[in-house]
């Protein structure tokens, strides 16, 4: 950090997180000793949650008898940069605000965009990228999992955030001053302090960490069966496939018995039985198949809505206390296609069938609603959805994707053991619900009528399915197949 008087400060935070917080703070710290101090925010695009950019400029009091201060950063102008999240690092240094003379502070945890969410294969951005770019760049870097020093001392990040500025020694001022403004807002004291303490002695050890983004599957271990139908299934796992495919395939009756029910689960081991191959051919088959069988459907999804758990989950994250009532509101926008897809097979299909009713019905479901899943109107209503279950098999949609997964099981035991492989992993594509789904089932379906059509070899299925998961409009995907 330069040597002049003016000390700037940026604070890059997403919502929620306590940045306004945390800029407050550091104003009145600086403002109780000797300093003259302004604090302002310029709010960012919603990419997550709403990322906003706090700027803080201090200026020794008597220094100057009535000193101009800026009102947002400038490139390469800011002494101390501190990010919430791993990603708001990443964006100040693109944004030009970190450079040989700065200080980076920052949590190298990750909220994932929506992009990252929604791309169609794996859209995570690089944490190593950014972790590098961080240590090139900024003058000193201090990074570490503010969040889970936070959430380890029941406290926050924003409070983690200032034990992290105190520790660095950026600011000439004592760490008694620091907790002194914590005390002076008078807001969870007790919490903030220690998250401040925990924030400060982690960051005297200057970690900087952050999980890969390695995707390949891996060995994973099952929690045991708990019931006896469970514990039925398991050994029909051990005796009837190889040793490295137990794992994924213990972990699918897991989940297949938990989305539907016993008899489920066991047609899932009855379909993984009629393959022959090795170990890893099995292995992804008991992944993928397991992926395919529980397709998100509205069912699903109400189910899950509403789970103790997620509730629970929730409220760890907002840091509710006992005595506070949280209320949660989902955004849900099901189509008619989604509607008819959960009614009865002959229903459904006399619907979407009929240019006239989808016609008549389509206006209905144009708009989302927000659904307010924590009000009894809405619980109930979801409830009832979710409890809908015990007739899944009669509806549309399961009768659409049982057939789909019987041919791509057709597929994988006709052809030779590397385009099997392959045609296993094409499942890749099909995931999520709604225009995702069906971009995804698209893509998959012009693969296979290629594969169908060509007698292409295994390494083309490999490359066409790369590029459909290349981007979600398909033009990759469109250009292989051209070439």
């Amino acid at each position: 950090m330069s040597a002049r008087q003016r000390i700037t400060i940026a604070v890059l935070g997403l919502g929620g997180q306590g940045g306004g917080v945390l800029a407050d703070w550091i104003v009145q710290l600086a403002a109780a000793n000797g300093f003259v101090a302004q604090g302002t925010s310029v709010p960012g695009v919603a990419q997550r949650t709403g990322a906003t950019v706090y700027y803080i400029e201090l200026f020794p009091a008597g220094s100057a008898a009535n000193p101009v201060l800026a009102l947002m950063p400038a490139p390469g102008d800011v002494d101390i940069v501190l990010a919430s999240e791993l990603m708001e690092a990443g964006r100040a240094i693109l944004r030009g605000f970190v450079s040989g003379n700065s200080i980076l502070i920052a949590s190298t945890h990750r909220v994932y965009a929506i992009s990252e969410k929604s791309a169609m294969g794996d859209g995570r951005a690089s944490s190593q990228r950014i972790l590098n770019a961080a240590s090139e760049r900024a003058g000193r870097f201090i990074g570490f999992d503010m969040d889970a020093v936070a959430d380890a001392a029941g406290s926050v990040i924003s409070s983690t955030l200032l034990g992290a500025l105190a520790a660095s020694g950026a600011l000439p001022l004592p760490r008694s001053a620091f907790e002194e403004a914590i005390r002076a807002g008078g807001k969870a004291t007790d919490a903030n302090l220690r998250g401040f303490a925990a924030g400060f002695d982690a960051a005297l050890g200057n970690v900087a960490t952050a999980g890969g983004t390695d995707t390949r599957p891996q060995p994973i271990s099952a929690p045991a069966p708990t019931t006896a139908a469970g514990r039925d299934l398991q050994r029909r796992i051990e005796a009837a496939l190889p040793a490295e495919a137990h794992g994924f395939a213990a972990e699918g009756v897991r989940r297949l018995m938990d989305y539907q029910d016993a008899d489920y689960a066991a047609l899932y081991l009855d379909r993984l039985e009629t393959l022959s191959g090795n170990g890893e051919l099995l292995t992804e088959a008991a992944r993928h198949l397991a992926l395919w069988m529980s397709y998100e459907d509205t069912i699903r999804v109400a189910g899950l809505k509403l789970r103790a758990g997620r509730f629970a989950r929730v409220r760890r994250e907002v840091k509710a206390s006992d005595e506070q009532i949280v209320q949660l509101t989902e955004y849900m926008h099901p189509r008619l296609e989604e509607i008819c897809e959960t009614l009865p097979a002959a229903i459904g299909h006399r619907i979407l069938a009929s240019e006239r009713l989808s016609r008549r019905l389509r206006p209905l479901f144009t708009k989302g609603r927000h659904v307010e899943t924590t009000s009894l109107r809405w619980y109930l209503l979801l409830s009832l959805l979710a409890g809908t279950r015990r007739w899944r098999r009669r509806t549309l949609r399961y009768r659409m994707e049982q057939a789909r997964i019987d041919e791509w099981l057709s597929l994988v035991r006709a052809a030779s053991p590397d385009e099997a492989l392959e045609i296993v992993k094409c499942q890749r594509l099909i995931k999520g619900y709604g225009d995702t789904f069906e971009r995804g089932l698209a893509n998959y379906g012009r693969i296979i009528a290629r594969y169908r059509t060509a007698g292409i070899d295994a390494g083309v299925i490999r490359r066409l399915r790369d590029a459909a998961l290349a981007d979600e409009d398909g033009l990759a995907l469109t250009a292989a197949l051209a070439g």
